[in-house]
């Protein structure tokens, strides 16, 4: 049996953060992992998404080169290539977080936990009292009764971040984030992609306004998509995939990924035994991420808040400093920035127009047109910054659409959370040609004073 001030159980972007901030505040750590360090994020989620996406912008580059006058030519995708560069840029990552946790002198251990009382988790017949625990066993891709995940025909963005080959034809059930950005990335790679949506948009929880820039720049890209109809059934065969949907209409593929949203891992661990309080499988906590059992606290996927690798570091910092008696000021959801990282990018922090207003905001709104941006003209990318603002009040959401937009963000979540108004933004320069220039051309068009705006 070990002692700790910390015994954290889960190695993802939540239990890793809880455990380093936990360090550097002088407490004794345990870190139970049963996998590798870095969890969903780090080697079958972001990471290798967003590689995946890059590769597929090169291949774009390539295959469009002529609109710029450069003569390139795209031949092929050499999928090995591609799998070596995203193990890479993986197995760097991994390795220096393997050596945080180390410098750190957090005690590893590799292997399944189990709760096993109020203070104990227990891993291969050991035993880790903790004065605190954090939970933090992260998520898994949810599939649909009776659709059934086989790994070849019909796979999950588990699967589809380590395939060995394109598709020539593939079926995305869920228009969400992970359906939009494989999408994204095996149309770049040449595929055939049809996207299946049982609500009326995809991206479903972005203000309405980004849905329709991404479906219109995706009917571009000839990504087709069915919204509003649901999954009835589907078949495999020899020759691949067949959906047939409530309507009666099929649709054949070589592949369908399955991405209707990812699901807690709370089952068989010793939660329920434990007596924690629970909802349709997520584990129930207050703003300080604690449990309804003194001294234990669950972060990231299995608590229901934005199931985000952002989110997660976030409350396990959280949980480190309250845990050490710092006191910290909870996280506000509202001001969690959100990005599909798709061609075109969409990027948003805090309220939509439809949630500002049931929150009885008195509501203005201001669209700024990417085409008025100099950078944007050059990027050759359609889109805009749509600001939601408090009459005479702060901005109270920012969504963006277009190229690259992702990295607008870190000035949108500070006139968010800082409650800037559009006086407050419209003075601030923004250097010329960037995209960034946009924020400060819309906010100035907020302020009544438009400068390159249209209309």
């Amino acid at each position: 049996m070990a002692d700790f001030d910390l015994v954290v159980l889960g190695g993802g972007s939540g239990g890793y953060a809880a455990a380093l901030r936990g360090a550097q505040l002088g407490l004794s750590v345990a870190l139970i992992e049963k996998d590798k360090v870095g969890g969903t994020c780090l080697h079958r989620g972001c990471i290798p998404t967003k590689a995946l996406l890059h590769a597929g912008e090169v291949a774009d580059s390539a295959r469009e080169s002529a609109q710029f006058g450069v003569n390139a030519t795209f031949n092929s995708i050499d999928m090995v290539g591609v799998n070596s560069y995203k193990d890479g840029v993986i197995a760097g990552l991994y390795k220096g977080l393997q050596g945080l946790v180390k410098s750190r002198g957090i005690t590893f251990v590799e292997g399944s936990g189990r709760l096993v009382s109020n203070n104990t988790v227990e891993v291969n017949g050991t035993k880790y009292v903790g004065k605190n625990i954090v939970l933090a066993t992260g998520s898994y891709a949810r599939t649909l009764p009776g659709l059934d995940i086989d790994g070849q025909r019909v796979i999950t963005s588990d699967h589809g971040t380590s395939l060995g080959y394109v598709p020539q034809s593939a079926i995305v059930l869920g228009g969400g984030v992970i359906g939009c950005e494989f999408a994204s990335v095996w149309k770049s790679f040449g595929a055939d992609v049809t996207i299946i949506e049982g609500l009326p948009h995809l991206i479903a929880l972005e203000d309405e306004s980004s849905s329709k820039l991404l479906e219109r720049a995706y009917r571009k890209r000839g990504i087709k998509f069915e919204l509003g109809v649901r999954f009835k059934s589907h078949r495999v065969d020899a020759n691949g995939v067949t959906v047939t949907l409530e309507d009666g209409r099929e649709f054949t593929a070589d592949v369908l990924l399955v991405s209707v949203g990812r699901g807690p891992v709370t089952d068989g661990i010793g939660y329920q035994e434990v007596g924690i309080a629970m909802d349709r499988g997520y584990i129930t906590v207050d703003d300080h991420c604690r449990t309804n059992i003194p001294g234990i606290f669950a972060v990231g996927d299995i608590i229901p808040t934005l199931q985000l690798a952002h989110v997660g570091f976030q409350e396990g910092i959280l949980v480190a400093e309250t845990i050490a008696g710092l006191n910290p000021r909870p996280i506000n959801y509202d001001g969690v920035p959100r990005v599909t990282y798709s061609e075109p990018e969409v990027a948003s922090v805090g309220l939509s127009t439809k949630i500002a207003k049931e929150r009885g905001y008195d509501v203005v709104e201001l669209d700024y047109n990417l085409a008025g941006n100099g950078k944007a003209q050059i990027l050759k990318t359609a889109g805009s910054i749509k600001l939601v603002a408090e009459k005479n009040g702060p901005v109270l959401g920012i969504h963006m659409v277009g190229a690259r937009v992702g990295e607008l963000l870190a000035e949108a979540q500070l006139i968010f959370n800082w409650e800037a108004t559009a006086d407050d933004v419209a003075p601030l320069v923004h250097a010329h040609p960037t995209l960034s220039e946009a924020m400060g051309e819309a906010h100035m068009a907020l302020a009544g004073k438009p400068l390159h705006a249209h209309g």
